[in-house]
């Protein structure tokens, strides 16, 4: 178990002992994952002992270890201390940890001072706003953990294309929900079928890939509702989505099959590329292949950024 003495961690809670936390607390020295190819970040409470301890034996590609929303205030500095205590026992983890901590003045920029020397692969930052937000979180946290942010207020969509303004923001995270809501924006409007969220999506991709930043869409809250669910993820995988939030691990199975590697493609891409190059050598740069049509340099790079995806 990553955390032990379940029973001795509720006591301590009912207690309100930080001491007891403190006391555990064992640092090692963290190597960070810096993959990128992670499809379905899976979001576990950080106060919930219970799923804690499932981390390692959870079929997905990526932890999202929440410090806000659903952890009461009087929780929120036991579930700091349950994520230290994780981030210890996990040295080495090949699924991305990433910490969602809270908003930088209500809590955040302490949780991601405390969290530096236990070095998570990622902190996600909620309720940004501006370029200068970014710069803040960035003074302030360890040059090895990466910077991801959740895109869920009316200003940090406004400013979306000037806020990676460092190589260690990695990725966006769409929070339509909140969004929807600082824009006055009724929440039924969130259908599959609405052009208007077609637009959001189509904006917040485009906009994420040309600065270089790993577009992730938002979390579906009925996570029972496993149509729904395949319904969105159709029109995402067709607009070119490769990552979205979970909330149970039958999201993390569906995300996981629906933007799964494409064997067929991973193929053609493969043969596009070694076919390209030994032709490129010859002086050649666009001709017709009999099984994939006509190539060229635009269709060759197309190849290479699939396989540079896996």
């Amino acid at each position: 178990m990553l955390i032990n003495n379940p029973d001795a961690v509720a006591e301590a809670i009912s207690k309100r002992d930080l001491t007891y936390f403190d006391a555990q607390i064992d640092l090692s020295t963290r190597t960070i994952n810096t993959k990128q190819n992670y499809k379905s970040p899976l979001m576990i409470s950080a106060h919930k002992v219970k799923h804690l301890n499932k981390i390692t034996t959870l079929k997905t590609d990526a932890i999202i270890l929440n410090l806000e929303d659903g952890v009461s205030q009087e929780m929120k500095p036991f579930a700091l201390r349950l994520v230290m205590m994780t981030l210890s026992a996990l040295p080495e983890c090949d699924k991305k940890i990433i910490v969602r901590v809270n908003a930088l003045d209500e809590g955040g920029e302490q949780e991601i001072k405390a969290l530096n020397r236990f070095r998570p692969d990622a902190i996600r930052v909620p309720k940004i706003k501006t370029a200068d937000d970014v710069q803040r979180v960035l003074a302030i946290c360890d040059e090895a953990i990466e910077v991801h942010l959740s895109i869920e207020t009316k200003e940090a969509w406004l400013n979306l294309k000037g806020l990676r303004v460092h190589t260690r923001v990695k990725a966006f995270y769409l929070g339509v929900l909140d969004l929807f809501a600082d824009m006055h924006l009724s929440q039924e409007l969130i259908t599959a079928s609405n052009p208007l969220m077609q637009q959001v999506l189509s904006q917040f991709l485009l906009t994420s890939k040309a600065l270089g930043i790993k577009p992730i869409s938002f979390v579906f809250q009925a996570y029972e509702d496993e149509a729904g669910f395949e319904k969105w993820l159709a029109l995402e995988k067709q607009m070119g989505f490769e990552a979205k939030g979970c909330l149970s691990p039958k999201q993390v199975e569906q995300v996981q099959k629906t933007f799964g590697v494409d064997e067929k493609a991973i193929l053609r891409a493969q043969h596009i590329v070694n076919l390209f190059e030994k032709k490129r050598d010859e002086g050649i740069t666009g001709f017709s292949d009999e099984d994939h049509g006509f190539i060229d340099e635009p269709i060759y790079k197309g190849a290479l950024a699939l396989l540079s995806r896996q």
